[in-house]
């Protein structure tokens, strides 16, 4: 089925024939809704795709597989990583590194030192996820997508920031704003870029309003964020936060954030009561 199928199948709803045929192909197509939607279905899985590492063009649903298991460019790791070797690279090079790798020739108490780190950093890891289950245990917990939309500031020399359209987590309304390289003149020249982000409380509060926050990855975007546990007690006096690091592992990941038009994000929110 070509790709004036699928076109045609989303375009042709509208008409009562049982049978339809493709304009450019040829192709009868079936008018019934199952047919119609095992058709997209396939229309969409045949859909061209590119690979994250090599560039190369695949159909959707052979996709995943390639970039997990036969792309000779996808990110792997050292297989001594589990004492302490922090290569990664593309995966046709990693034969070439592990012949050459130092880490299987470290003394005892060299790896020790190695496995020391890395013990203290799965500590706080374990922190971190202990600290969001007890987050979840809360009375009052809301959540929402959100979207990040470019601006730029009226400024003599414009500043790009970024800001979400007002929305209702808890009963209250926010918005959250975001800028680049904490708002430097011309971000564009540095080959290391960052985002920080700040929620605001658009609403009236009666009372302090104190909450833990976090943002994460939406449902359907891949970017990698590490979560942060942020927290602010919110009045009307001190309705915004400061500006705090979004979480992006790299700046390669935050370089793909800031070529997609919108940044969509999920954001968590946890109202603590005393």
């Amino acid at each position: 089925m070509c790709a004036g199928c699928f076109i045609h199948l989303l375009a042709d709803a509208r008409l009562k024939e049982e049978q339809a045929t493709c304009p450019n192909c040829r192709c009868e197509i079936s008018k019934s809704l199952c047919c119609r939607n095992l058709a997209v279905e396939k229309a969409v899985s045949e859909l061209p795709s590119e690979c994250g590492f090599c560039l190369c063009q695949f159909p959707r649903s052979l996709l995943e597989r390639h970039q997990k298991e036969e792309c000779q460019d996808r990110v792997t790791q050292c297989k001594y990583k589990r004492i302490g070797c922090p290569w990664h690279g593309p995966f046709h090079e990693l034969t070439v590194h592990e012949a050459a790798c130092a880490h299987p020739t470290k003394t005892g108490n060299e790896l020790m030192e190695i496995l020391d780190e890395m013990d203290q950093s799965h500590r706080k890891e374990m922190q971190l996820y202990n600290s969001i289950f007890s987050l979840l245990s809360f009375e009052k917990i809301g959540y929402t997508e959100v979207q990040f939309r470019p601006y730029r500031t009226d400024d003599f020399i414009t500043r790009l920031y970024y800001e979400t359209p007002r929305f209702t987590v808890l009963n209250q309304t926010w918005v959250l704003k975001a800028r680049v390289n904490d708002s430097e003149r011309n971000p564009n020249l540095s080959c290391k870029r960052t985002l920080s982000f700040q929620l605001l409380l658009k609403s009236k509060v009666t009372a302090p309003l104190e909450c833990s926050f976090l943002l994460l990855k939406g449902p359907y975007d891949d970017v990698k964020i590490s979560p942060v546990i942020y927290h602010f007690v919110f009045t009307n006096e001190s309705n915004e936060t400061d500006y705090v690091p979004l979480p992006i592992v790299d700046s390669v990941e935050c370089n793909k954030l800031l070529a997609a038009k919108n940044i969509n994000l999920r954001l968590f929110l946890f109202q603590i009561q005393k």
